[in-house]
């Protein structure tokens, strides 16, 4: 679960500092001080609120979770990236282009937002691996009902857990050393 967390905190974080450098050498409406100082609050504020909403949820999926069965489906961490990857391209695009437009306006601060909604979101997953470590678990969501990348959403009744050497991620959503 710690994986769909993930998935999109690197596609976020580098194209968000990739347009605040290029937000940097625009001079802008509000000048790059004004611009580069709005976007620093902006990814302070956003990394706050992305790395705190939705915590209570993610805490009753995980009071609520049952050990996994034979007949659980648990994708592999490759895929689960893959797969959130591909069905939010066009949207990662999109909020790169923004940010970078928005550079006229405000220089940088549109890509500080991104970068700071993708540092929020490994914060989360740090999180949830520490829950993950302090419960000696591995949190899964069963592939049917994961929808569009959703960890916590309202189609997921529960999360499945297994022990903690299963699969291919290590708490967190990390990649696990071999």
């Amino acid at each position: 679960m710690a994986v769909i967390v993930r998935a999109g905190a690197a596609p976020m974080w580098w194209p968000g500092l990739v347009a605040a450098a290029i937000g940097a050498l625009v001079p802008g409406l509000t000048g790059r001080r004004i611009g580069l100082l709005a976007g620093a609050a902006l990814f302070l504020v956003t990394m706050a609120v992305v790395a705190l909403s939705r915590g209570g949820r993610y805490a009753a999926l995980a009071r609520d979770a049952t050990r996994a069965g034979r007949t659980d489906f648990l994708q592999d961490r490759a895929v689960t990236v893959r797969d959130w990857r591909r069905g939010h391209r066009w949207w990662l695009l999109g909020a790169f282009l923004a940010a970078v437009a928005s550079a006229f306006a405000a220089p940088g601060a549109g890509g500080l937002l991104l970068a700071g909604a993708g540092a929020g979101l490994w914060a989360k997953a740090v999180r949830i691996g520490q829950r993950e470590r302090r419960d000696d678990v591995l949190y899964w969501v069963r592939t049917d009902r994961v929808g569009r990348g959703r960890p916590a959403g309202k189609q997921v009744e529960a999360y499945r857990t297994t022990g903690p050497a299963a699969g291919d991620a290590a708490p967190g959503g990390a990649r696990r050393s071999r």
